[in-house]
């Protein structure tokens, strides 16, 4: 597969899941090199040469080295799967939208609030709480009487929020009080050439 996007990856990262959820439900051929952070693989100078910033995820693609989530989900869109971000630049905008609040809200919430019960992060939980319960929310109204979060079908909007709210019970987030959260998830999950974020040792994901 020499010509597969090659995609270095950790496993219980939600950022670099939602780049190996989106290459396998757009078809994308690809292999992926798994980053082993506790050993500190991802500050050593060959992964470094990939990524300045030591972190995960990050895509070779040929002689093209993209990092960051948000960044490598628009890039492999636009050459593999334009179906996943509407040309319409109405569409595109709030497609740009949730990528920003994927960016900000989400990780200052949903995705904080795990990493203090996953990986024992010193942050500030009742902060994380607050931004988690008031994203959530947004989401919530935003949903009502839609299926996806852009348009009518599946876009890297939906793929950018998946992965963080979908684990944000092992933040100790519950979605009981979001349903229209639970069925945006539910429906990414109905996806052909869906796949799982493993859950955490916490074991809080069904």
């Amino acid at each position: 597969m020499s010509n597969a996007v090659k995609i270095y990856s950790f496993p219980l990262s939600g950022h670099a899941h939602r780049i190996e959820l989106f290459v396998s439900l757009a078809g994308i051929a690809h292999d992926v090199i798994l980053v082993d952070l506790a050993a500190g693989e991802h500050k050593q100078p060959p992964f470094l040469a990939l990524n300045p910033a030591g972190q995960v995820p990050v895509i070779k693609d040929g002689d093209t080295v993209v990092s960051d989530s948000n960044a490598i989900l628009v890039y492999l869109s636009r050459k593999y799967a334009p179906s996943y971000l509407p040309a319409d630049p109405k569409l595109e905008a709030e497609v740009q939208k949730f990528l920003t609040l994927a960016a900000g809200e989400l990780a200052f919430g949903p995705a904080a609030a795990r990493l203090i019960t996953v990986f024992g992060a010193p942050l500030d939980a009742d902060f994380t709480q607050t931004v988690a319960a008031r994203v959530l929310a947004k989401l919530e109204v935003h949903m009502e009487g839609r299926d996806f979060l852009v348009g009518d079908a599946p876009t890297i909007a939906d793929i950018a929020i998946y992965s963080y709210t979908a684990h944000a019970p092992e933040g100790n987030v519950s979605l009981e009080p979001y349903p229209n959260v639970r069925r945006l998830l539910a429906n990414i999950q109905a996806l052909d050439g869906f796949v799982p974020m493993p859950a955490s040792k916490a074991g809080l994901v069904a």
